[in-house]
C-alpha cells in the first residue's frame, strides 16, 4: 500500500465519519457588546478550525482596530461586512458551518442592536438552539429579554445562557449565580424546556472549549461539550406527511412530477395522499431525487413526487397524507414581530408568503401586544418596530396550514409590502378562528349579472382621490348628475357624508384612515353588485389602501380618477377652513400638511381642476368611462 493510498483512504474515512454525523443549527443572540461574534470565533480558533493564514490575518487586523494586550479580535472572523469591522458592531447574520469528531454545526451569529432585531429573527428562525449572551457587568438588559422571547415564539426549546466576560468580574460565583437566578425567574413564563447556565469569557477561552481554573467552583459542562452532547432530534418523520408544491416539474408532455421539500413526516410509494386545498386523492407512483429513485422519504428530503393518475395541483398547493389532511381556513390567530420602520395598520392589505403559497391577507384585529420587561398585554391599534404581538389575519382566500409548533414549515409566514416588496413582519400561526369554518358564503341566483341586465347598463366603482379642496365632491356630484339624466343609476360615497354615519367612530390617525377606505371599499363592492353605478369621492391619501381597494373587484370595475390639483390651488381655495386651522396646528394629521398624500402612480384618469371647467372634465369622464351593458 503507498502513501498516496493510505492518504486518500484517511480522507475517505474522515468524509465517512463526517457525513455520518449529525447536524445542530444554534444561533448566538442577546444585547449588544455581549460577545456574540467573539464566542464564535473563539470556538473556531480553539477547535482549530482556521487556518494559520487566517490567524496572521487575525493578528494583524487585530492590532489595527486596537485590540487591548495583543489579544485577538476574534469578532472579526465572524463579522464580515466592512461597516461592521469599522462599527465593531454586527449587522447581518452571519452564518459558520464547522464539526468536531462527534457532531456538525451551523452558527449563525445575530445582531445585537434592537434595529436589526429582524436580522435576528431570521436566524432564530431555523435554529435548534440559543446561546442567550449575557454581560457579567450588565446582567439582563432589554435586548436580552427580546430575543429570548422571541426565541419563545420561535419554538426553540433549550437554552445555552452564557454569562459572558466573566474575566472583567473576578470570575464572582455570586455574579454568575445572580445572573442565573434573575434570568430564570424571567423565563417561567416562556416556553422553554431546559436553561443551561455556563459562566465563560470569549476573549480568554474560559469554558467555551476547556474548562477553566480560574471558575473552579463551576461543575458543570463547557459550552462546546454541551453542544456535542446535547439530545434535540425533532420528530417530524413521525408526523403525517407535508410536502408544499414548489414547481410543477414538465419537463415533456410524457412526465408531470411535483417538486418541493418535504417539511413532515415520510412519504412512499403507493401511499395514499390528498390535495389541497381541493381535497383529490392519489397514490404516489415515484419518488424521484435527481436520476434515482426512491421507496421512501423523509422530513428535509428535496424530491420531486409523482402520482398514479393526473390531478390538476400548482405551486403552493399541498399534498398531504390522504388519511391525516391538515386543517383549512382564511382566518387565523398569530403571533407576530413586526420589524418595518413604517407602522402596520388594521385592515392594510399585505401580501402574505405560507410554505410556497402567497396570498393576500389583512390585519382584522390587535389583540394586544406585550410590554418585554413585564409580560404585560398592552392595547395597540397599531403595529410599530420590533413590537411582539397576538393579532387576528384574514386571506383572501382559504389556505391549508398547520399551528406552528405542530410543523413550523406551514406554519410560518411572513408579511410583504405590496409598495416597496419589503418584509414587514413575521408571524406564528396558533390557530385557525372557528368563525372561520362557520360562515359560508351564500349562493344567490339573481346575481351582480342579472341585475346589470335589470338596469341596461354596467356597474363600476369610480374611485375619485386628491387632495382636501382639490375638488373631488364638485367633480363627483357633477357627473352623477349627467349619468341620471343618461338613465344610469348612481350613488355618490362622499367622505364627509359617510363620516356622519358608517364612519363616524373614526379618527384622522393614520389607522383610522386605513379602517375608513376598508370599509367604504367592502360598500361600495356591494353596491356595485346590486348593479349601481358608485362614485366615490375621498381623500384615500395612501397607494395601499387605493390597492386594495382595487383588489375587491375584478378588471374593468374599478376605475380610479386622480383629481391632479397641487397642494397651493387647493390651499387657496380651502372652502371649509381646514388648511388654515392645519397650519396653525389645530387640527393634526391634515393630509398635506402634517400628513401625506400618496398620489397615484398609474391612474386610469387624471383630471385637473385648476385649468378645465367642471362642464369639460364631466364630458372628458363621460367620454372615457364604458357603462354601457
Amino acid at each position: 500500500m503507498t502513501a498516496m493510498q493510505t492518504s486518500v483512504e484517511r480522507v475517505n474515512t474522515y468524509l465517512a465519519e463526517q457525513a455520518s454525523l449529525d447536524t445542530l443549527r444554534f444561533i448566538t443572540c442577546g444585547s449588544v457588546d455581549d460577545g456574540k461574534s467573539t464566542l464564535i470565533g473563539r470556538m473556531l480558533y480553539e477547535a482549530q478550525l482556521i487556518f494559520d493564514d487566517q490567524v496572521a490575518s487575525l493578528k494583524s487586523d487585530s492590532k489595527k482596530v486596537g485590540t487591548q494586550g495583543g489579544d485577538i479580535d476574534f469578532a472579526l472572523l465572524v463579522d464580515g461586512l466592512a461597516a461592521e469591522r469599522e462599527q465593531g458592531i454586527t449587522i447581518d447574520v452571519a452564518y459558520r458551518f464547522f464539526a468536531t469528531d462527534k457532531r456538525k454545526f451551523i452558527v449563525a451569529d445575530t445582531p445585537g442592536h434592537e434595529q436589526y432585531t429582524r436580522n435576528m429573527v431570521t436566524g432564530a428562525s431555523s435554529a435548534d438552539l440559543a446561546i442567550i449572551l449575557i454581560d457579567a457587568r450588565q446582567g439582563i438588559l432589554t435586548q436580552t429579554r427580546r430575543h429570548s422571547m422571541i426565541c419563545s415564539v420561535l419554538g426553540i426549546k433549550n437554552i445555552v445562557l452564557a454569562v459572558n466576560k466573566m474575566d472583567l468580574m473576578d470570575y464572582s460565583k455570586d455574579t454568575f449565580e445572580q445572573i442565573e437566578a434573575n434570568y430564570r425567574a424571567f423565563a417561567k413564563q416562556l416556553n422553554f424546556t431546559q436553561i443551561t447556565a455556563i459562566p465563560i469569557s470569549a476573549l480568554k477561552g474560559d469554558n467555551v472549549i476547556q474548562r477553566s481554573t480560574n471558575s473552579h467552583w463551576y461543575h458543570g459542562p463547557t459550552l462546546l461539550g454541551y453542544l456535542e452532547t446535547l439530545d434535540y432530534q425533532s420528530s417530524d418523520v413521525e408526523q403525517p406527511l407535508r410536502f408544499p408544491v414548489q414547481w410543477v416539474n414538465r419537463p415533456n408532455l410524457d412526465f408531470r412530477g411535483f417538486s418541493g421539500t418535504i417539511e413532515a413526516g415520510r412519504a412512499q410509494v403507493g401511499q395514499a395522499v390528498r390535495i389541497l386545498p381541493s381535497g383529490e386523492t392519489a397514490n404516489i407512483n415515484e419518488i424521484i431525487l435527481f436520476k434515482d429513485k426512491l421507496k421512501q422519504a423523509d422530513a428535509g428530503r428535496a424530491v420531486t413526487l409523482t402520482l398514479d393518475r393526473e390531478i390538476d395541483a400548482s405551486r403552493g398547493d399541498l399534498i398531504v397524507a390522504a388519511d391525516a389532511p391538515c386543517e383549512i381556513s382564511d382566518q387565523f390567530e398569530i403571533e407576530l414581530i413586526w420589524m418595518d420602520q413604517e407602522p402596520g395598520f388594521l385592515g392594510r392589505s399585505y401580501l402574505m408568503k405560507i410554505g410556497t403559497q402567497t396570498v393576500s391577507a389583512q390585519i382584522t384585529e390587535i389583540k394586544h401586544k406585550i410590554n418585554i420587561n413585564t409580560f404585560e398585554k398592552l392595547s395597540a391599534s397599531k403595529l410599530e418596530l420590533n413590537d411582539l404581538c397576538a393579532v387576528k389575519i384574514k386571506t383572501d382566500r382559504a389556505i391549508p396550514f398547520e399551528a406552528y409548533k405542530t410543523c413550523p414549515g406551514i406554519g410560518s409566514l411572513i408579511l410583504i409590502d405590496r409598495m416597496s416588496n419589503q418584509t414587514v413582519a413575521a408571524g406564528m400561526i396558533d390557530y385557525a378562528l372557528r368563525r372561520a369554518s362557520n360562515v359560508h358564503r351564500q349562493k344567490l341566483d339573481v346575481d351582480k349579472s342579472t341585475r346589470r341586465q335589470m338596469n341596461g347598463h354596467t356597474s363600476k366603482v369610480i374611485w375619485f382621490t386628491g387632495l382636501s379642496g382639490s375638488g373631488k365632491s364638485t367633480v363627483a356630484n357633477a357627473l352623477e348628475k349627467e349619468l341620471h339624466t343618461q338613465g344610469i343609476r348612481t350613488y355618490v360615497l362622499d367622505g364627509d357624508n359617510v363620516r356622519h354615519g358608517l364612519n363616524k367612530d373614526l379618527g384622522f390617525t393614520d389607522a383610522d384612515r386605513v379602517e375608513n377606505i376598508r370599509r367604504i371599499s367592502e360598500v361600495a363592492k356591494l353596491m356595485m353588485d346590486a348593479g349601481i353605478v358608485v362614485l366615490t369621492a375621498f381623500i384615500s391619501p395612501f397607494r395601499a389602501e387605493r390597492r386594495m381597494a382595487r383588489e375587491l373587484f375584478e378588471d374593468g370595475e374599478f376605475i380610479e380618477v386622480f383629481v391632479n390639483t397641487p397642494l397651493e390651488v387647493a390651499e387657496s381655495r380651502d372652502p371649509k377652513g381646514l388648511y388654515k386651522k392645519a397650519r396653525k396646528g389645530e387640527i393634526p394629521n391634515f393630509t398635506g400638511i402634517g400628513s401625506p398624500y400618496e398620489a397615484p402612480e398609474n391612474p386610469e384618469i387624471n383630471v385637473f381642476t385648476a385649468q378645465d371647467s367642471i362642464e369639460e372634465i364631466v364630458k372628458q369622464l363621460i367620454k372615457k368611462l364604458d357603462l354601457q351593458q
